[in-house]
């Protein structure tokens, strides 16, 4: 295996305080050279029902404080941290990103757990003055907020780490339980998560009820149907393709359901701004992670006049990345998580080049490079109609469109299904402005890429890339519900 790679781990499933094994196990391994990492278990329909069973038993003998589930919380992100280096480790050996990137997706981590703890303290109601309407003048009502109960919490594999704190810690600061599903080819940092919660529960000094925090791992089609079908999950937040959260959307019947889908997000390039400093940002946005981001820069659009210009500063960024060993500190690109990933790449790369596309820098993948790794690519000559154009790659192909002026790039920005994020590099407000009002996406991102993510600000598209946001607050909100408390003039006996 790779250079200092995790030892391997053969790991169990956290259902009811109990960490247990299951009849069949299923392989975990190393992107860049396909080494066995470890194994977790392949849960049946029972234990998954277990750990359902186990979740809404603890949230409803749960009596914990605000105060305490800071306590909770924050004691988690201080275990997270103290296993920082290892966890790291771990992430780069499941998923194949560089280790770079994986150490701060665990100090991401770190945070967005300290964010959720503290959100924890501040869950809100609101005075409603009832003199506002004729006859109420003595009446008095306010809103507070209540847990809803079960959360399930499914996540990709880009970030295992980050999008699982992203749903458990948000749920548990509301006060709820949670039942964590990972993917199946990055369960592992997953369940270390799981184990700083488990050791966080023993560490505080109160009593947080088993079952309040459960991992099961395996097959998602498994899984997510379990969820779908039990009355006591209130709550499914998903993290994935568009047509699985659709399905889970179809069939989720009252359950609140946040979805945050895929994306095929546009960054435009105008012609005063700094092209080559845009550049680095929009190779960083296309490639980071091999690409494989939600909202990464899947589209640049620039004006005809400046394409040569930028497409050469385009080719210098990409020449500064490093690709390579993922555990090799001076890499910046890697592998792919797995065969489907690349395969796709590489099939829309190729579709891409034969409809006439030119390839500026990059187009080497496979052989010496590692099996599932993918050279940063710039295309050039891409026309909207050309699948590294319409499609969501998830790989690190950096297509350039070209249009005449300003307004065909904001049509161009908003032609497609996906919604999430939007970059746009631009000096003049009005034009900033325009931009902000006219693309129809979740964020759209001034003097920066559609990648851009802070972990406490809302974040979620619009269209096929899903409904409701996560972001700290924004996910506390998701995972309660709000009551009307009304005082109104009593009898006397």
């Amino acid at each position: 295996m790779s250079q200092q790679a995790a030892t391997r781990l053969d790991k169990q499933m956290l259902i009811g305080g109990e960490w247990v094994d299951a009849d069949e196990r299923t392989d975990v391994i190393h992107p860049y050279d396909g080494d066995l990492v470890g194994s977790v278990p392949m849960a049946s329909d029972g234990q998954v029902v277990d750990a359902i069973d186990a979740a809404e038993a603890a949230f409803q003998a749960s009596d914990l404080s605000a105060y305490q589930r800071y306590e909770f919380l924050h004691e988690t992100a201080r275990l997270v941290e103290e296993r920082a280096d290892e966890i790291a480790r771990i992430l780069t050996s499941e998923q194949g990103k560089p280790i770079s990137e994986a150490r701060g997706e665990v100090d991401r981590g770190v945070q967005t757990l300290d964010l959720s703890a503290e959100q924890a303290k501040r869950m809100f109601g609101e005075y409603v003055p009832m003199d506002a309407q004729k006859g109420f003048a003595r009446d008095h009502c306010f809103t507070q907020r209540e847990p809803l109960g079960v959360v399930a919490a499914i996540t990709p594999f880009n970030f295992p780490l980050n999008l699982m704190v992203h749903k458990v810690g948000p749920a548990i600061a509301a006060g709820n339980a949670v039942v964590g599903k990972p993917a199946s080819n990055t369960p592992l940092t997953s369940i270390a998560l799981f184990e700083c919660l488990d050791d966080a529960a023993d560490a505080v000094e109160f009593d947080v009820p088993d079952g309040l925090v459960n991992v099961v791992t395996g097959s998602g089609s498994t899984t997510g149907d379990v969820i779908l079908d039990h009355d006591a999950v209130e709550a499914i937040s998903f993290t994935g393709s568009t047509p699985v959260g659709k399905y889970l959307a179809n069939n989720s019947g009252m359950k609140e359901i946040t979805l945050e889908l895929g994306g095929n997000d546009p960054t435009i390039v105008w012609d005063d701004t700094d092209l080559e400093e845009a550049a680095v940002q929009v190779v960083g946005g296309a490639c980071s992670n091999a690409g494989q981001v939600c909202n990464s820069v899947e589209r640049v659009i620039v004006p005809e006049h400046i394409e040569e210009e930028f497409v050469d500063a385009l080719v210098d960024a990409c020449e500064d990345l490093v690709v390579g060993d993922p555990f090799d500190d001076e890499t910046t690109i890697a592998s792919m998580v797995d065969d489907s990933q690349f395969e796709d790449v590489v099939e829309i790369f190729e579709a891409t080049v034969d409809a006439g596309a030119t390839v500026e820098c990059g187009g080497n993948y496979g052989g010496e490079l590692g099996p599932r790794t993918f050279e940063p690519t710039v295309l050039s000559g891409v026309t909207p109609d050309m699948p590294a154009a319409k499609a969501e790659t998830f790989g690190p192909l950096v297509p350039v469109i070209t249009v005449e002026d300003f307004d065909e790039a904001l049509e161009e920005a908003n032609n497609t299904n996906y919604g999430l994020e939007a970059g746009l590099f631009t000096q003049d407000i009005d034009r900033a402005k325009r931009a902000a009002d006219t693309i129809d996406a979740g964020g759209v991102n001034i003097n920066t890429v559609s990648g851009f993510r802070a972990d406490h600000m809302p974040y979620g598209g619009f269209k096929d890339s899903g409904v409701g946001k996560e972001g700290i607050k924004y996910a506390v909100e998701h995972f309660s519900r709000e009551k009307l408390v009304g005082f109104h003039q009593g009898f006397n006996a």
